[in-house]
């Protein structure tokens, strides 16, 4: 590490949901900049406006806030580096683009839509399905390289749209050190001339990154490994612009892979799990595709599950708070190749958080789950005794309806098939005498309930198991939940043989 300051940044464009690569992006930035008491910035790029999507950029930061990873700087948060949107530092990056003009590394191209097809029908063959504007075909377009400086300046001076492209060099070789692949190099003659700045005056990408890590003074830029291809135009506008030397630490992350490739949007489709972080509605379509949050995860587990993608200690630890990851993070750990989701495995994640949990902690989140169902509980005493009993039994937060709402309404279905086989008059006076007796019981304990119970079963010829699942089905609904005398404890009284009355009148009315 240099002595200067660690600034980092995460750049996504507002064109729709955050996915999960999109945050696990944000997260190693964000732990490198806390482990080197260095800045995180958040940079909206907005240079592209045929993509920009309405309430895209609010998302953003609300997936942020979320998940505990936010911003030193950035729209919201201000800092001294702005405009943190790129679409208000559009002349900053015209200067630069004209520089380059200037300095013979770039150039003016008038090439039509119709020009530009033309190209690539007749470069077309076999080998090269999508020819590119490169030093093989820019001798033979309508630019500043072929037309004379007249020409130029009259289709300047007359509106004419035009772009400014890069002009890649022949036959060099580009080399950066990569903090994860090391050493990587490019050549030259293999890239095309990318448009640096575009007819309407914004910059593209490959443009604006440069100038604004320049501007903002950021030291490690980290990225998906998708963008490794336009890492030789990235070093070369350094070079032309700034220096090498200013030029940020580089790595490039490995992609985070799916059933079939990079995981995308249609996987968790086609196989029913999230890919972005919170619920995202496409407003042109009207679109809905379900995020980590509303499918039941602990942002704290689904920050955990996405530092193991492509990273870990060299432990056998699994299990992460934030403070952790700061403390143990290095980049020298992170791996080359792509890493797998694993669905079952990021349940696993939350349903060791839901356990360790304390349930102060899940209490707004289980109120949530609940009033959603329409279960509103006031007194948060009794819904934290409640959430200590089934916690261990969830694994989404969204379980927590299924093992909890029994215990403030009664059961709205009975799964009687899991009694009716084996009901018997035996086990109806079973009943009917433990109704007795817990209707005379002077205390109401879990331990003297169960203690009752089995003395009856005896008196009856029953063994315990016999009539265990029918008071739980009477009581819960089905086969699950905690120890039924503790469920009985909580109900109390009056509310556990209402239910067991209720259920024997069913049966009653089945037989």
């Amino acid at each position: 590490m240099s002595d200067k300051k660690v600034r980092v940044r995460f750049a996504p464009s507002p064109t729709g949901g955050l996915h999960l690569g999109g945050v696990r992006t944000v997260l190693f930035n964000y732990l490198f900049a806390k482990k080197h008491k260095g800045d995180f910035i958040l940079r909206i790029e907005d240079t592209d406006q045929t993509r920009f999507v309405p309430g895209a950029e609010e998302y953003i930061f609300e997936c942020l806030k979320w998940t505990g990873l936010q911003p030193d700087e950035s729209v919201v948060h201000g800092g001294n580096y702005g405009p943190y949107r790129q679409s208000e530092r559009k002349e900053k990056y015209r200067l630069y683009a004209e520089q380059l003009v200037a300095q013979g590394y770039a150039y003016y191209a008038f090439d039509t839509p119709e020009e530009l097809e033309k190209m690539r029908t007749q470069n077309r063959t076999e080998d090269n399905p999508s020819p590119q504007y490169d030093h093989k075909v820019r001798m033979s377009m309508r630019n500043s390289l072929t037309l004379s400086q007249e020409e130029v300046q009259r289709l300047i001076d007359s509106n004419t749209p035009y772009v400014i492209r890069i002009k890649m060099p022949e036959n060099e070789t580009v080399t950066f050190t990569d903090m994860i692949r090391g050493e990587v190099s490019f050549n030259t003659s293999l890239v095309d001339d990318k448009v640096l700045l575009k007819a309407d005056g914004m910059p593209t990408y490959h443009l604006a990154v440069v100038v604004d890590d320049y501007l903002m003074e950021i030291s490690h830029a980290f990225r998906g490994e998708e963008w490794l291809p336009s890492a030789p135009v990235h070093i070369l506008l350094w070079e032309y612009l700034f220096g090498l030397d200013k030029m940020p630490q580089w790595a490039h992350f490995p992609l985070i892979l799916g059933p079939s490739g990079k995981l995308s949007k249609r996987d968790g489709a086609k196989y029913g799990f999230p890919v972005y972080a919170m619920n995202w509605t496409d407003p042109r379509s009207g679109e809905l595709t379900e995020g980590f949050k509303e499918k039941g995860f602990l942002p704290e587990a689904f920050i955990n599950l996405l530092a193991l993608l492509g990273w870990n200690d060299g432990s056998a630890q699994e299990i992460f708070s934030l403070e952790e990851l700061i403390d143990k993070f290095s980049m020298d750990r992170i791996h080359s190749a792509g890493a797998k989701f694993d669905y079952e495995k990021a349940k696993w994640f939350n349903h060791e958080w839901i356990k360790k949990s304390d349930a102060s902690h899940l209490l707004p989140h289980v109120k949530q789950v609940l009033k959603s169902k329409d279960i509103a509980v006031a007194d948060d005493t009794l819904l934290q005794q409640v959430i200590n009993l089934v916690k261990d039994r969830c694994t989404l937060l969204t379980d927590f309806y299924e093992q909890a709402a029994y215990f403030f309404r009664q059961p709205q279905e009975y799964d009687l098939q899991a009694i009716l086989p084996k009901w018997s008059e035996e086990k109806n006076l079973f009943f009917a005498e433990l109704i007795r007796n817990y209707q005379l019981a002077p205390l109401w304990d879990a331990q003297e309930l169960e203690r009752n119970f089995k003395e009856i079963a005896a008196t009856n010829h029953l063994k315990p198991g016999e009539v265990m699942l029918p008071l739980r089905i009477m009581l819960v609904g089905g086969k699950f939940g905690p120890g039924v005398f503790d469920i009985a404890q909580f109900l109390g009284k009056e509310e556990t043989v209402k239910r067991i009355e209720h259920v024997l009148a069913l049966i009653a009315s089945a037989k």
